[in-house]
């Protein structure tokens, strides 16, 4: 279609490297891949961190891998950002010189 979209995406990787390498060369394929990419981009997005997330667990269990990660994901299609993530990263919007808060991260404190 004529829709410019954009994907970006960080993952810091606890317990080792194998889970953030993972879900960096995994989430964007699932996302585009994912069927409401065009009609609902926040579903693919929602939905592809899962895939991802039990895609892992089946590797890790197979391979004994112990790590895990956070990550944040960003999608633009055309004036409108999509944001998902997971654990407790976060995205910051800088507009104008000013922050703009787009999510309140998780802390184990939060319910």
């Amino acid at each position: 279609d004529d829709i410019d979209r954009a994907y970006f995406a960080v993952f810091d990787g606890h317990g080792g490297v194998d889970a953030a390498n993972y879900s960096a060369m995994h989430l964007h394929v699932n996302v585009g891949l994912h069927e409401e990419i065009v009609k609902n981009p926040a579903e693919a997005l929602k939905c592809s961190f899962q895939k991802t997330d039990e895609m892992f667990l089946f590797k890790a269990k197979r391979e004994k891998l112990r790590s895990g990660t956070t990550g944040v994901s960003a999608l633009i299609v055309g004036n409108k950002l999509h944001i998902a993530w997971l654990g407790d990263s976060q995205v910051m919007l800088v507009q104008h010189g000013k922050a703009v808060t787009l999510m309140e991260p998780h802390k184990p404190e939060r319910e």
